[in-house]
């Protein structure tokens, strides 16, 4: 180890003649019911190091800060992990992954722990965060009594206009007049050199003549007595 951090170079130095085991790696989730409030847990993770074969605990590291499992300088594929033995005796031990992918889906879960646990990145939070049980969701009745609709207002969309029919005859102006009673048009008024011609002929007839000038005469009948 270094001062920056642990470098993995030295752990498979001489064709890994430093490995000691091959184990298993779990991350178990428990959950303790909290002694002065039932309605509530609080949840711990442990990395668990097993025997593959056997299942046979190798090591275990209480994941209570992001401290206890720091990844190498040189290599995605190794890690530091802080175990910790009975009596509370510490150690470190070197682990590594032979695909890349693993070990990705490894950090993958332990950042997973730290939101589950409410774990900062700076270790400040103390590891345990109570976590409160789901209260039952109450299922709704959105059915229709007796008696009710349901009315649904489309605001007017896909409603079709017929269009307003227009007169063959309207112009260029919009505005259109009806025809006259009966179909027919009136005369056009006189000019003016009809009226000067009608005045004259009205200045040339005759006034009518009396009685007497049609050529009858009283005679001897002529009064009556």
């Amino acid at each position: 180890m270094s001062t920056k951090g642990y470098v993995a170079a030295s752990w498979t130095a001489d064709n890994n003649k430093r490995q000691i085991f091959t184990a298993r790696l779990r991350i178990l989730e428990t959950a303790i019911p909290s002694p002065t409030n039932p309605s509530e847990e609080q949840v711990k993770a442990d990395i668990l190091l097993e025997d593959p074969a056997t299942g046979q605990l190798f090591a275990a590291a209480p994941y209570t800060i992001p401290d206890v499992v720091e990844q190498v300088l040189d290599s995605s594929r190794f890690f530091a992990v802080r175990v910790q033995g009975e009596g509370g005796r510490k150690a470190v031990l070197g682990i590594g992954y032979e695909e890349r992918s693993e070990a990705f889906d490894f950090s993958v879960a332990l950042q997973e722990v730290r939101k589950t646990l409410g774990i900062e990145d700076d270790g400040k939070s103390g590891g345990k965060k109570p976590v409160k049980q789901k209260e039952p969701e109450v299922k709704k009745d959105f059915s229709l009594k007796e008696g009710e609709t349901i009315t649904v207002n489309l605001g007017g969309k896909g409603r079709r206009h017929n269009p307003i029919p227009q007169s063959p005859n309207v112009g260029g102006s919009g505005f259109s007049l009806p025809p006259p009673p009966g179909g027919s048009l009136l005369p056009p008024p006189p000019s003016a050199q009809e009226v000067k011609a009608q005045k004259r002929l009205s200045q040339n007839i005759d006034p009518p003549k009396p009685v007497d000038d049609f050529g009858f005469d009283d005679g001897e009948f002529g009064e009556f007595q």
